[in-house]
């Protein structure tokens, strides 16, 4: 072995600068490592955050479109951003309409012949994210001594419905239905928790032809399109209020009454025919007008339903032309699909109407289920409910027809729209 030829001061030197170096490296071995597992537990402290502040968050939006749920430029828990998924556990469906025996002939759809039962264990389940699932015992408890009251038409009472149901079917002790005000007014009371679950037949909202909660078949669409206070005066004592109004506004042409004074159904009233679009607007100005005067926020929390799918035309997701819902038993699976009775131009005057109203102070937030239900066009009642009217021979040759896609069964989608209503109620 050969001998290091050095000084022993140069050799000292030598041995500590290498020492340096070896000490440096495992000095950048360990920041990286530090830096590396600390990023990973902020990043996991950041999403939980912001899951959190999607039901904290007061300043929510009301967009329709982009179903933003906050307004903050970070990525937030978008609960109307989803797709539906088969259920596999037995949380859906939420009760059993054997359970539910104040729910309208309307919508039981297996009392009237429904067999098949997929359509009842599909969950809306929100990108990225999750929603409260429906307990009720614990609802009620924190529901005890408020009053819910829908107002709207026959989607906003499909929903007071699945309500009803979902309440009536979980929690024990007294419950009672009824009604009122020449049959306006539907009520649910379940008395071991002092809690008043209501429905007010408004379809226009501001008084309208249509204001007969049993003889309002008509296309004629005549309205006092600043007349609010005879039905709102009846919505003032609510706690919570959830308002809904957009199919009734579809018709062609609106008629808006020029009198006062005039009987809606006067045949010599004088009326000015306007767009549907633009009585539409006018419409949801007269209600936030009365929104912005009466509604106190320290004592009413105030929702707006959004626009639901009306599957008319199998078309649009390849089915058989000049058909509709009618037979439909799965799903549309694609998350973007748009069916083409849902009208964009009225989508966009209602997400007007709201930002307007939001930014005068008052916490209006809408629930936006339209693109969730866009999906759904094996949910209808089709056919499966109480026929008011004796059908037609070609009816009951062509039962497509007859096919109601506009409402539906119960349980059912709308027991997903009330999942979604308690979420931000409670958030």
């Amino acid at each position: 072995m050969g001998k290091l030829n050095c000084s022993t001061g140069l050799c000292d030197m030598q041995t500590m600068i290498h020492c340096c170096i070896f000490i440096f490296f495992l000095g950048g071995l360990a920041t990286v490592s530090f830096y590396k597992n600390n990023k990973q537990e902020v990043a996991m402290h950041n999403i939980a955050v912001t899951l959190s502040n999607a039901f904290t968050n007061n300043n929510t939006d009301t967009r329709v479109f982009d179903h933003q749920v906050s307004p903050s430029s970070t990525a937030t828990c978008d609960l109307f951003s989803g797709r539906w998924v088969l259920d596999n556990t037995s949380h859906y469906p939420l009760y059993k309409e054997q359970q539910c025996p104040r729910l309208e002939d309307t919508f039981a759809c297996q009392t009237y012949g429904r067999k098949d039962s997929k359509y009842l264990h599909w969950k809306w389940q929100p990108h990225g994210c999750d929603f409260p699932r429906f307990d009720g015992k614990a609802i009620a408890e924190r529901l005890r001594g408020k009053r819910l009251l829908f107002v709207g038409d026959s989607l906003n009472r499909n929903q007071w419905n699945s309500m009803i149901c979902m309440l009536y079917s979980s929690i024990p002790g007294v419950k009672t239905a009824g009604g009122g005000l020449s049959g306006l007014l539907r009520t649910f009371r379940a008395a071991d928790y002092n809690i008043s679950v209501d429905f007010y037949w408004a379809p226009m909202l501001v008084e309208s032809l249509g204001d007969s909660p049993t003889n309002h078949h008509t296309d004629n669409r005549i309205v006092r399109i600043k007349s609010i206070e005879k039905h709102a005066r009846h919505w003032i004592d609510a706690d919570i209020l959830i308002f809904n109004s957009f199919h009734w506004w579809r018709s062609p042409v609106v008629k808006l009454l020029k009198s006062g004074g005039s009987l809606l159904d006067d045949p010599n009233q004088e009326y000015e025919e306007v767009d549907s679009l633009s009585a539409y607007k006018m419409g949801l100005k007269t209600w936030s007008n009365w929104a912005q005067t009466h509604i106190d926020p320290l004592k009413t929390k105030l929702f707006f339903m959004g626009a639901t799918a009306t599957h008319s035309r199998a078309k649009d997701w390849g089915g058989t032309n000049k058909w509709n819902c009618y037979g439909e038993t799965e799903p549309v699976m694609d998350d973007g699909f748009w069916e083409s009775g849902t009208n964009s131009k009225m989508l966009s005057i209602l997400d007007s109407s709201l930002r307007k109203l939001k930014e005068t102070g008052v916490n209006i937030q809408i629930i936006n289920i339209t693109q969730l239900t866009q999906c759904r066009k094996d949910g209808h009642t089709t056919v499966y409910r109480k026929q008011w009217r004796p059908l037609t021979d070609e009816q009951k040759k062509n039962p497509g027809l007859a096919s109601d896609c506009s409402h539906w069964c119960l349980p059912g989608v709308p027991d997903i729209w009330n999942e979604l209503l308690l979420a931000y109620i409670f958030r």
